[in-house]
């Protein structure tokens, strides 16, 4: 069972916002916390925080908070609060009721693990839409002018069915939002300051507190960075589709002087080309697109996914590949906090099917092997979406927090190398840590990286300029290789 933490709205609501004020000493309510269902450790809880955070009277609604404390509470050093990917991650899911901070890690040691289930995602008023109209998602990129029109026409009815079927949090699951929800997690905790931890779009969450909140800040590791200063759908998509490429071809050199892979002997560019272009022919199982949805899944974990992806691409060329899983059964309504929250962060100014197209020739350029990156979808799912972009796009301004460490792959399909040396560069005071290898998450990639990130974050110590941790590159395959299809996220 979860407990929660009752601040009601309005006038209740005032001791946690003023709480949330510098220089405001007024305490909030204390947490009162309950083993989480289904965990022997984990301990869940709620509190209440308003759904608009400019006008707290609008009314308010229960975050579904999680913790693991500290293993050793007398060398506790305080609450590593660990913000989820996605965006519609559960953090509680992840880092609560599952190990996403591995059970020997010192961080276990020394920090009560604190996640949460953000606004619009899970147990904290998810984003629910009519499954019908979820099914009816555009599956390709638009490429005539009716495609476009029914496309924005799209957009705009799911999300006034999204909005009807959630309620107000619909309107109000911008990231801006969600970092103000994590400082009243801070309140309501009694820590003066946090450590953070966030990969993927949890670094933009880990950005932009440290934007609001810097001074709240103890340590902040963020890795696998998104740039959240990208205005341009061009650049966006570009981007996304180099990092598609340089993985691959990073995949096709590893697969050539590795005995065990499935494609070894064979030129895998070559074997991709064919299997590509039988499947825009419409001769296998999968289309074109979802065959490039399953190379950049694929790209996420080589260490589980990069076997599996090299045997399923034998199989397809040799005309026995069978199809993608099927999904699980669905009801009546499905959830969709990824593009809800995505689109109240991101505006993109696209002027017809015509510059839609520039883009797509764009990323062809750039990656003529593998094409165009599915995270297209990331533009074109805004276009026409009905809710306010109320968290734009800008460039950090982060003044009053302390050195932050960014963490990087050589090439990352969900967050390019190119937007973590631009993070790096808007983050006037920070260090940066490269790894050599492929994949998203390099945490969970290289114990290099691993011990720089565990050793930052209770030292306070940053790796040296221009530290590098060597590639991992898969030996064998995994005994929890991951060769189901899943939708990528950040």
């Amino acid at each position: 069972m979860r407990s929660s933490v009752r601040f009601g709205a309005a006038a209740v609501l005032a001791p946690l916002v003023l709480a949330l004020v510098p220089g405001v000493a007024t305490a909030a309510p204390p947490v009162e916390w309950e083993t989480c269902a289904g965990s022997a450790t984990g301990e869940c809880a709620t509190i209440e925080v308003p759904i608009d955070w400019a006008d707290p009277a609008e009314g308010s609604f229960q975050l579904a908070i999680g913790r693991l404390p500290a293993r050793d509470q007398s060398k506790r050093i305080g609450v590593l609060f660990v913000a989820p990917g996605g965006p519609g991650g559960s953090g509680i899911d992840q880092y609560v009721l599952n190990p996403g901070i591995p059970e020997d890690s010192p961080l276990r040691e020394r920090f009560d693990i604190v996640s949460f289930d953000q606004r619009g995602v899970k147990r904290s008023n998810e984003v629910r839409c009519t499954q019908e109209l979820l099914d009816q998602r555009p599956a390709e990129f638009p490429e005539t002018e009716a495609e476009y029109q029914q496309l924005l026409d799209y957009n705009r009815r799911l999300g006034e069915d999204c909005r009807e079927l959630t309620g107000a949090v619909f309107d109000h699951v911008d990231t801006a939002s969600v970092v103000r929800d994590i400082d009243a997690i801070r309140a309501a905790l009694g820590e003066e300051k946090l450590s953070f931890y966030g990969a993927s779009y949890g670094t933009q969450v880990g950005q932009q507190y440290a934007e609001l909140f810097g001074g709240r800040v103890r340590a902040m590791t963020i890795d696998s960075n998104m740039d959240h200063s990208i205005t341009s759908g061009a650049k966006y998509i570009e981007t996304a589709s180099a990092d598609l490429e340089g993985s691959f071809h990073a995949f096709a050199d590893w697969c050539a002087r590795t005995p065990d892979c499935a494609l070894n002997g064979k030129s895998v560019r070559r074997v991709w080309t064919e299997v590509h272009a039988k499947a825009e022919a419409g001769q296998l199982p999968v289309t074109a697109e979802e065959l490039r949805g399953e190379l950049m899944s694929g790209m996420y974990s080589p260490e589980k996914q990069w076997f599996p992806l090299a045997a399923r691409l034998a199989e397809l060329a040799d005309g026995t590949g069978p199809l993608a899983p099927a999904g699980e059964p669905k009801g009546e309504t499905g959830q969709n906090s990824y593009q809800a929250i995505w689109c109240q962060d991101w505006k993109w100014q696209v002027s017809g099917i015509g510059e839609l197209r520039r883009y797509a020739e764009r990323a062809n350029r750039v990656a003529p092997y593998t094409r165009i990156s599915p995270f297209w979808s990331d533009v074109t799912s805004c276009l026409g979406w009905p809710a306010e972009v109320r968290n734009p796009q800008h460039r950090l301004d982060v003044r009053d927090a302390p050195k932050i460490l960014l963490t990087k792959a050589k090439y990352d399909v969900a967050t390019p190398r190119a937007w973590n040396y631009e993070v790096a560069r808007q983050l006037r005071n920070s260090a940066l840590l490269e790894y050599d290898g492929i994949g998203h998450g390099q945490f969970r990639r290289s114990t290099c990286v691993r011990e720089h990130v565990e050793n930052y974050l209770v030292s306070l110590k940053t790796p040296a300029p221009g530290a590098r941790c060597a590639a991992v590159w898969p030996t064998a395959p995994s005994a929890t290789a991951e060769a189901d299809v899943v939708r990528p996220t950040h």
